[in-house]
């Protein structure tokens, strides 16, 4: 198996992506925009892929966090609120917010699991920086480390209550960004000291059983390496001050902050520590090169992989979606609480 996760052209797989997949073996794979047109479709797609592999539990992730970040989105999708109406609802009540966002999260999963989605890129554990770049913003839940922290552990309950397993991101802390790193590459100059906030949020989390890396450049850990590509930032940072032994995921290998072709990109990220490269936009020469470049999953990565997808549905039954109902008017009602403060 190739330690990839990969992206696909469109709402169908094609026949070179299809002859692809069955040849490399990708450890997983991810949905955007393009894939998706209605329910039934993207059921059809990520049961093609399972069928594929002939794996009931195969790796099907998605951007899906509400606010302005979601692939699946109305009239066929319900909407979903950013992370900042949890953080404004726990500044009046902060019981009330952590049930929120897990029925928030438990309604969002369902929707994923109904169509095959068995993992979810969120929640964000990002503490929330004044005056940083909005790519974080509003989708940020709070500024205050052990609040992110509470918040993000009912998100990824509520997840896993609908067969889904969430993904903390982005690590070891991306609030204060200074650029989007879709476009270019931050560096931030906080001392280690400072960055202990940053830290906070995924050490409380540290069980999560998937994390995703930032592309930042911290000059106190690594003024040469972003984190993705940095063996110090990954094995001392994440690994051991973190205590992260999840699956660790690299944010998308196509975005600016990171130089190098695509598929050089992921070879020194995978040798800095990273277990999976994540390459999201099914360029086939990318694809192909990454294959070639990678080794073969090791047994620690296939083990994390394991654990991972250990508590995911494996969609042997439908899905009971009619139970969204009763959580999303248990999230609307302590949400009406902030709005009427």
């Amino acid at each position: 198996m190739v330690p990839a996760i990969f992206g696909l052209s469109g709402p169908t797989l094609t026949a070179d992506e299809r002859a692809f997949i069955r040849d490399a073996d990708p450890a997983g794979y991810i949905l955007f925009g393009r894939n998706i047109v209605d329910r039934g479709q993207v059921r059809a797609l990520t049961d093609s892929l399972r069928e594929l592999h002939g794996r009931d539990r195969t790796f099907i992730c998605i951007d899906q966090e509400g606010g302005r970040v979601a692939r699946m989105k109305p009239p066929q999708w319900l909407a979903f609120p950013p992370g900042e109406a949890f953080d404004k609802l726990y500044d009046l009540a902060p019981i009330s917010a952590i049930e929120a966002a897990r029925s928030n999260a438990h309604a969002l999963g369902l929707d994923l699991a109904e169509v095959g989605i068995n993992v979810d890129c969120l929640p964000l554990l990002d503490v929330r920086q004044p005056d940083a770049n909005n790519v974080i913003g509003d989708r940020a839940l709070g500024s205050e480390p052990m609040r992110v922290a509470a918040l993000g552990r009912a998100v990824l309950d509520g997840l896993g209550r609908a067969g889904v397993a969430g993904t903390v991101k982005h690590m070891p802390g991306h609030g204060r960004t200074s650029v989007d790193t879709h476009k270019a590459m931050p560096t931030v100059t906080a001392s280690e000291e400072e960055l202990e906030t940053d830290l906070a949020p995924f050490r409380a989390l540290k069980d999560a059983a998937i994390g995703m890396t930032g592309h930042l450049l911290f000059t106190a850990w690594d003024a040469q390496n972003p984190a993705t590509l940095s063996p110090f930032v990954i094995q001392e940072v994440i690994r051991k001050r973190i205590g992260f032994d999840g699956l660790l995921l690299t944010d998308d290998l196509d975005m600016e902050a990171l130089t190098g072709s695509v598929p050089e990109r992921a070879e020194r990220a995978v040798a800095a520590g990273c277990d999976i490269a994540l390459n999201c936009w099914a360029k086939m020469d990318d694809m192909v090169g990454i294959a070639q470049r990678l080794p073969a999953m090791d047994r620690e990565t296939q083990a994390r992989l394991d654990r991972a997808l250990a508590g995911t549905a494996d969609f042997s039954a439908p899905v009971e979606i009619a139970a969204q109902t009763a959580l999303l008017d248990t999230r609307d009602r302590l949400l009406a609480l902030a709005a009427s403060a």
